[in-house]
């Protein structure tokens, strides 16, 4: 019994955690360019969009689909680090526990 109640203390630890890691994921701030930073796009942790900036000299009429490919690629490129960020501090919280390769937390 006294091993149930030491596990279910450290089950609230871990919820808890875990909830101080999704407010940090969040609040992250992740940065991502294309086009050799004529297009910068920055998400929060969630994968909105907070800022989108395109340099001046991309706004021609014949150069709309270019314009279209680099805010994709560069959106993709901030969430990709996003994702990165936030799989490292899962990683580093669920250390020792026995989760299966490819488990995805639900966040």
């Amino acid at each position: 019994m006294r091993d149930l109640m030491g596990m279910m203390g450290k089950v609230k630890e871990m919820q808890a955690k875990m909830e101080q890691m999704q407010a940090e994921i969040a609040e992250l701030k992740a940065e991502g360019k294309a086009g050799g930073g004529l297009v910068t796009v920055i998400l929060n942790g969630k994968g909105e969009m907070q800022s989108l900036k395109i340099d001046p000299s991309l706004f021609k009429e014949d150069d709309v689909e270019i314009l279209e490919d680099l805010i994709v690629a560069a959106h993709k490129d901030a969430k990709d680090k996003a994702e990165a960020v936030a799989a490292e501090k899962t990683k580093a919280l669920t250390a020792g526990l026995p989760i299966p390769p490819g488990f995805k937390m639900p966040f």
